[in-house]
């Protein structure tokens, strides 16, 4: 390998173009570029114009690639079409120079250009689109090939590196520097990973206008959905059904009823839309949570004590054809999951939610993304099953949620509900707390077999007994005694009852 190319191997190279013709487009500025860039980890300079090299050259020795744009009427070739251009490059001190290597009508042909770089003792990078034109630069002699000219020679302009064209030039065994659409740290380590021998990046260095433009954007669209009126959102599970005017993270306002469980399904609907009657006229989208599992907006029990639901009930057709809006629906674990990922205590982390209520639910967030599963019941570990003296035990929502606080207290005496028994706890009743543990203890076992599988940042723990005094930190307590390899991190749901409401909102303005 030349010495040169050992001096940036592995490494960053900045691109230091300003924006043509906007401020900071005059020599002064490109050179306090790039000594900014030198200065801070990068070992390399992609220089463009003959003034802008000349000073850049005059401050540092460090390798800089060099190249003229010219607009042309002749050809779309622009970077460093003539022989003149390299000419001038190599007597302003470029290292390297730069050209069109694409497959495309042009003044000089590439062989031609690379044999004059060589002529006057530089290397030549040829800056090609294709797998085919990078096996030609290296047949005529380029010294390195670059993947610059990648999504820029006809057709939409992509938005990301093409990596894939990087992978492939790699492999033919020569010197290959990335660049196009580098934006962030990850894309550039990417490449390295791939066998890039050095990695360009331009606009999100040293383009302020761009940088800008990109923060701005995003700011943008997001102030624009939050200009529009706000998301429907609901909630129905065995217990009660809520129903909420949702802004992003904040509740407007709700309205709220227990669910009437001897009711069929159609009057279930007819309730979440008497209660969304006060919102008439102040949304236009809806997004719902419910329990069980929705494909397709039919909607199906996954554990019938939770709430009797028919196999198959078209709950999204029905209910947009009683709000007068499209509704968006997931199960009420799943959309808690999201809104405790977006807005609540595990934002932005890779996390595993657990609701423990009336019923066991559960929802996964990994990458960034909601995991539904094909059939739509990931991340139901309620319906996970208890090992028994013969194998196949109850389900964990049966033996640890709602009605067995109910079973356990009638059968201690106590009688009751989970409030009654986590009042006759904090009373300082043995029997109340043997029912709570008996809980904490199957759920902090699921939660450890679920790390295992998982691995995720956090754990967020949610629901009317997950949020119960003192609940949590039974199960803290168990999970302390295992090794630290094993020992998940357990948080408290920050959106309380509303991350569900929360959750559905944001997934039914993402979808929309």
């Amino acid at each position: 390998m030349h010495a040169l190319l050992r001096r940036f191997a592995s490494s960053l190279v900045v691109s230091c173009q300003p924006v043509p013709g906007g401020p900071l487009d005059h020599p002064e500025s490109v050179v306090g570029f790039a000594l900014a860039a030198l200065a801070s980890g990068a070992r390399g300079l992609r220089i463009e114009g003959v003034a802008n090299l000349t000073a850049v050259r005059a401050a540092t020795d460090a390798p800089i690639i060099g190249l003229i744009k010219r607009d042309m009427d002749t050809s779309p070739v622009r970077i460093t079409p003539l022989i003149e251009d390299i000419d001038a490059l190599a007597d302003a001190g470029a290292d390297i120079i730069a050209f069109d290597g694409t497959d495309r009508v042009r003044p000089v042909d590439a062989a031609t250009l690379c044999a004059r770089v060589h002529a006057r003792g530089r290397l030549a990078m040829a800056d090609i689109s294709t797998l085919a034109e990078a096996e030609a630069a290296i047949a005529y002699g380029a010294d390195i090939v670059g993947t610059t000219m990648s999504g820029y020679t006809g057709g939409p302009e992509p938005t990301e590196p093409d990596f894939a064209l990087l992978a492939a030039c790699v492999r033919l065994g020569h010197p290959v520097i990335a660049e196009g659409r580098i934006r962030i740290p990850d894309q550039a380590a990417e490449a390295i990973r791939l066998g890039a021998h050095g990695v360009v990046v331009g606009s999100a260095i040293t383009r302020p206008e761009h940088i800008t433009s990109w923060f701005a954007e995003a700011i943008e669209t997001v102030r624009s959905a939050r200009g529009g009126r706000p998301t429907l959102a609901f909630d129905i599970g065995g217990t009660k059904m809520l129903v909420a005017l949702v802004e992003g993270d904040r509740v407007l306002a709700t309205r709220e009823e227990p669910t009437p469980r001897a009711a069929d399904a159609e009057a279930w609907c007819d309730r979440v839309a008497a209660l969304a009657e006060a919102f008439k006229g102040d949304f236009d989208a809806a997004g719902g949570c419910v329990t069980g599992v929705v494909q397709n907006g039919l909607w199906t029990a996954l554990n019938p004590e939770t709430l009797p639901i028919p196999p198959g009930f078209a709950l999204g057709e029905g209910l947009a054809r009683r709000l007068g809006v499209e509704v968006t629906l997931y199960n009420d674990a799943q959309a808690a999951a999201w809104g405790e990922y977006r807005f609540g205590a595990g934002a932005g982390a890779d996390l595993v939610f657990l609701t423990v209520s009336t019923g066991i639910g559960g929802g996964v967030v990994l990458d960034g993304r909601l995991r539904t599963g094909k059939s739509g019941i990931a991340g139901s570990a309620g319906l996970t099953r208890l090992i028994g003296p013969t194998g196949r035990g109850a389900l964990l929502e049966s033996a640890a949620s709602g009605p067995a606080f109910a079973a356990g207290a009638t059968e201690a005496g106590i009688g009751g509900d989970a409030i009654a028994v986590f009042a006759a706890a904090e009373a300082g009743d043995p029997r109340a707390d043997e029912i709570i543990d008996r809980s904490a203890a199957l759920v902090a076992a699921a939660i450890e077999n679920m790390n295992w599988l998982f691995d995720p940042d956090v754990f967020v723990l949610g629901g009317g007994i997950g949020l119960a005094k003192g609940y949590r930190e039974r199960i803290e307590h168990r999970l302390a005694e295992l090794p630290p390899l094993a020992r998940p991190v357990l948080r408290a749901a920050a959106l309380g009852k509303h991350a569900g409401v929360i959750g559905a909102a944001d997934l039914a303005r993402h979808k929309s």
